[in-house]
């Protein structure tokens, strides 16, 4: 088993800053799901909201891979039994566009929804598939350490997929990571480059982010002093985190794969601290349509 992941919401849609060639093509994600296995990546990160990555992914033989899917956000204020029948649906119909009979986890896509009233109705439809052998773990996609504290509150949860990598040490700071080790609950990390941001040149970094013009300037730096790639400080870095059980990455092409397998092994330098930063406007993707 690797620690990499394989995140696959570039199957079925254009997704992330650095993507230039929009929407991976189904013969690429057919050469990056062999490469892949062949390099004992054997977990797939899918979701119906990925376009249709589930349906691409049902085309292949995924058979020897475990899947990780996720549930729609939940409109209403109030989880009722309509949401319910919802999540159902939705599952079924996950199961049937990736052509297997079961699924790893299954995460609650907007952890806001266990915090809803009612929400123990989502958590009991899944506690029942669980219980008929079609989900292995039941888990919750957060973006911060109060959010998911305030479901461990309530839910006895069995995977958590949350954002982190070398600029973020929320996770790490609040003693979150180490909880969630406690508890035996499986960590799967994402947004270990930003969505590409942290792999991006300088002169090639979208002029929305020059507020941070500082901390790019000591990033590359910092880079620069120790002869090491952003790519391999990234991914190594998350890696080394022994509460992460699995980092997640996407790619556009097979070959892009290879590069970060290649650059996972190797030493991984000491970190300043002036180069952490908690500013959710930088470390939250869902902010920089604001910027």
């Amino acid at each position: 088993m690797s620690k990499i992941a394989l995140g696959t919401v570039q199957f079925g849609t254009d997704y992330g800053v650095n993507s230039v060639d929009g929407q991976v093509r189904p013969e690429e994600v057919k050469k990056i799901l062999s490469y892949g296995r062949s390099k004992n990546i054997d977990l797939l990160d899918a979701a119906p909201a990925y376009g249709n990555s589930e349906k691409i992914l049902g085309r292949m033989d995924i058979s020897n891979f475990k899947v990780v899917t996720k549930t729609r956000h939940f409109d209403n204020t109030e989880i009722k039994n309509n949401d319910v029948k919802l999540l159902n649906n939705d599952f079924h119909h996950s199961l049937k566009d990736l052509k297997i009979d079961s699924v790893y986890g299954v995460l609650i896509h907007n952890a806001d929804d266990l915090l809803k009233p009612g929400a123990e109705k989502l958590f009991d439809q899944l506690q029942e598939l669980k219980q008929a052998e079609k989900i292995v773990k039941i888990g919750v996609s957060v973006y911060e350490h109060n959010q998911l504290q305030s479901i461990l509150d309530i839910f006895d949860i069995d995977l958590v997929q949350l954002p982190f990598n070398i600029l973020d040490r929320r996770m790490v700071d609040t003693g979150m990571l180490t909880k969630l080790r406690e508890k035996n609950i499986e960590v799967h990390a994402r947004s270990v480059f930003l969505q590409g941001l942290l792999l991006m040149s300088e002169k090639n970094r979208p002029d929305q982010f020059q507020r941070w013009n500082g901390l790019w300037k000591l990033w590359h730096e910092w880079l620069s002093d120790n002869h090491i790639s952003a790519l391999e400080v990234t991914i190594r870095h998350a890696i080394s985190m022994p509460e992460i059980s699995r980092v997640l990455v996407g790619v556009d092409t097979v070959d892009q794969l290879k590069e970060i397998i290649m650059a996972s092994p190797g030493v991984l330098p000491n970190i300043p601290p002036e180069m952490f930063t908690n500013d959710t406007n930088l470390l939250n993707p869902s902010n920089w349509g604001k910027l």
